[in-house]
């Protein structure tokens, strides 16, 4: 990255470890270096945060428990819009593919309405979820459009996450 005049903005097309370290807002909005594949670093984000929440669980379930998962990304999903806002506008792209900080909170938020689950269930949810995400159809699309910065970053994520916990319902239901 070259050194910018006040007031310019540098477009990073391929960000570095290097890059994600200069801020702390671009190691959470990188997803701990999981947004930095060079192949599909949103699923790689989704991945993570799959992993991430299992070992969490697993390892400590007195601290993360359902409330405590529930506070936890209410406020990831707060401070993921400004980690979000910040780095976007220092890559000079507001929804560059490595930040994926979106993509672990909505991937957090599945996990927490359909666990306890099997794995296979499991699997499932990151597959839904991730159609949803990556495919957008409407409203999911509309919102990737009509909003912008880190809070646009942030919500479409949150309503493909809602779509999947949706498909979860009526697959249930049915």
């Amino acid at each position: 990255m070259t050194t910018l005049e006040q007031g310019q903005t540098a477009i990073v097309t391929h960000p570095t470890w290097r890059f994600m370290l200069r801020h702390p807002a671009h190691i959470l909005a990188q997803g701990f270096g999981s947004g930095l594949s060079p192949i599909m670093p949103g699923t790689s984000g989704t991945l993570f945060g799959w992993l991430s929440f299992h070992v969490f669980s697993t390892r400590w379930p007195e601290i993360f428990t359902t409330t405590n998962w529930a506070i936890i990304i209410l406020l990831g999903f707060i401070v993921g819009v400004w980690a979000c806002h910040i780095t976007g506008r220092n890559m000079g792209v507001a929804d560059h593919g490595s930040m994926v900080w979106d993509e672990i909170i909505a991937m957090w938020l599945v996990l927490l309405f359909i666990t306890p689950a099997s794995w296979q269930t499991q699997l499932w949810a990151f597959i839904i979820f991730r159609f949803f995400d990556m495919a957008k159809p409407p409203p999911i699309g509309y919102f990737d459009r009509r909003f912008k910065g880190g809070f646009g970053v942030m919500w479409d994520d949150i309503v493909a996450a809602f779509f999947c916990l949706l498909t979860f319902a009526l697959w249930r239901a049915l």
